[in-house]
C-alpha cells in the first residue's frame, strides 16, 4: 500500500487526499510536523516539504502537482485530466494559479507570524498580499458563469482552486473573497457536498 506523507492544514497535501479520495485509491496516511527538527519529509524530499508519496516499491515522489498527475494514470475513475492538448494545459493553468495563491499565502503567513514584528517587510506583506487578491480576482474572472472552472467538467482545476481557497479561508478570515466573488463562493459550496472534500477538511 502507498504511503501518503503530509500535514492536514497544508492546502497542497489536501489537493492529494481529495485526489486519492475521488479515484479510490488505498493509502495509508501519515501526519508530519514540517516545522519539527526531526522532520520525516525531509528525509524524503530533500526540499523539505509535504506531501511526499512512497510507492508500493519504496521510491518516492514529491511535489503536490506531480504526485496528482500520476495518481490520476492509476485508475480511469474520476479523471481529473484530460489526455492532452489545450484543454490540459488550461487545466495546468488554473492548477498554477491555484498554487501560486498559497504560495503567496504561505510566504505572507511567514512573515507575518514567525518573524518578529522589528523584521517583518511592509513591502513584502503587501506584495504577497497582492498576489493573492490578484490570483483570486483571475479566478473569479475566469471561472464566470461556467458551472466548473475549466468548463462543464468536474476536474484536477476545482481541486486546487477548492483547495487554495478553503486554506486561504482559514488562514486569512479577513480576506473576503466569499463576498467579493459570489461565483468562487457558489463553486466552493458546490464543491464542499462532495464526499472528498467534507473528509479533507483543512485544520487549525
Amino acid at each position: 500500500m502507498m504511503k501518503l506523507i503530509g500535514s492536514i492544514p497544508s492546502p497542497f497535501t489536501r489537493k492529494v487526499r481529495v485526489v486519492m479520495a475521488e479515484k479510490k485509491i488505498d493509502h495509508e496516511f501519515v501526519q508530519e510536523d514540517i516545522w519539527a527538527k526531526n522532520s520525516v519529509p525531509g528525509e524524503i524530499n530533500p526540499l523539505g516539504k509535504v506531501p511526499c508519496l512512497i510507492l508500493d516499491d519504496g521510491s518516492t515522489m514529491f511535489d503536490s502537482s506531480v504526485i496528482v498527475e500520476f495518481l490520476d494514470t492509476m485508475t480511469p475513475v474520476c479523471k481529473l485530466l484530460v489526455s492532452g492538448g489545450r484543454a490540459r494545459a488550461n487545466i495546468r493553468c488554473w492548477e498554477a494559479l491555484a498554487d501560486g495563491v498559497v504560495d503567496a499565502g504561505v510566504l505572507l503567513r511567514v512573515e507575518t507570524t514567525m518573524r518578529e514584528p522589528a523584521q517583518r517587510s511592509d513591502w513584502w506583506i503587501a506584495r504577497q498580499r497582492s498576489k493573492i487578491d490578484a490570483g483570486i480576482a483571475s479566478m473569479a474572472h475566469g471561472l464566470g458563469e461556467r458551472p466548473f472552472c475549466a468548463g462543464n467538467d468536474y476536474t484536477l482545476a476545482d481541486v486546487a482552486v477548492g483547495c487554495a481557497l478553503g486554506w486561504i479561508g482559514l488562514r486569512f478570515p479577513e480576506i473576503t473573497w466569499r463576498e467579493d466573488h459570489d461565483n468562487l463562493a457558489r463553486l466552493t459550496d458546490k464543491l464542499a457536498r462532495r464526499p472528498s472534500f467534507a473528509l479533507t477538511l483543512p485544520a487549525p
